[in-house]
């Protein structure tokens, strides 16, 4: 790990920590420390330790309007499960969270085909606010890291998911959750415009797409 990065991560987590404890964040307190032993021999396939995604996805998150512990907490946990080989039960976090967790690792069913088990994974995404807003700072990061990094057929399918599945989802949920309204219409509007311009670097025309 170079300086660079020990420092942002260092300055992320204390940063963190200091809101959570102050705003009595218990599930998020425990998320953070948990999240950070878990990831710390990962790394993002831009060669980054992965501990920066979850950490920079929950300091983004806390500063916004209606996010609560939980929905911090599933934030820094929400690849543990599917990346690390921890079992949920393991989590050291209330159920809400937990659950949060589980819906935002997809796992096919018997006899599903890949397009069925997408659709049925972002519907279930709104059984969860937590899960609902946890995916869409998720895409958010992943689409703004993917140029130079993933392959240009990772990178259309993402784009082509997002507006096809994600953005619909997110629209649903901000009527479910009122609560939480604000920061799903920026976040929503954030990612439209993140699909729109690169749809238009990757030559995708977004209207054909059903």
């Amino acid at each position: 790990m170079t300086e660079t990065y020990r420092t942002d991560i260092n300055i992320m987590f204390t940063y963190l920590r200091g809101r959570l404890t102050g705003a009595g964040y218990e599930q998020s307190r425990r998320a953070l420390e948990f999240a950070r032993e878990a990831h710390s021999e990962q790394t993002r396939k831009d060669g980054r330790p992965y501990i920066i995604h979850p950490l920079s996805m929950a300091c983004d998150a806390i500063a916004c309007k209606g996010i609560t512990d939980e929905i911090i907490a599933t934030i820094l946990l929400h690849d543990v499960c599917e990346d690390c080989n921890i079992p949920l039960s393991a989590l050291p976090v209330n159920d809400i969270v937990k659950h949060g967790v589980k819906l935002m690792t997809i796992k096919p069913l018997h006899g599903e085909v890949k397009s069925e088990t997408k659709r049925r994974y972002y519907n279930e995404l709104l059984d969860s606010k937590e899960a609902i807003v946890t995916k869409a700072f998720d895409r958010y990061f992943n689409l703004n890291d993917m140029e130079g990094v993933l392959s240009e057929e990772a990178i259309v399918k993402n784009i082509k998911e997002t507006h096809l599945l994600l953005m619909p989802a997110l629209k649903e949920a901000k009527y479910k959750y009122l609560e939480l309204s604000d920061v799903l219409h920026i976040i929503r509007t954030s990612l439209k415009n993140t699909v729109t311009m690169m749809a238009y670097y990757h030559k995708i025309d977004l209207t054909s797409l059903q």
